[in-house]
């Protein structure tokens, strides 16, 4: 096991989520959601939208696709 290409790949993870901030914002929007009231699946659905929107500093959230009307 290649130890120096596993850190340089999870800082290359880490540096696309927004850096350390990120990652500790990310943390702890896991760590209320797992304290929140709610069934288990209720909370592993959040927890999903949660992971897949890194919320990196300066990003703007993305809007939701108009209906077109």
């Amino acid at each position: 096991m290649n130890l120096g290409r596993l850190a340089k790949q999870a800082k290359i993870v880490i540096d696309k989520r927004g850096g350390m901030a990120g990652l500790k914002a990310d943390a702890m929007e896991l760590k209320n959601i797992a304290k929140s009231k709610g069934s288990a699946t209720h909370k592993a659905e959040e927890a999903v939208e949660a992971v897949a929107d890194p919320g990196a500093p300066g990003e703007e959230p993305k809007a939701p696709p108009s209906s077109g009307t």
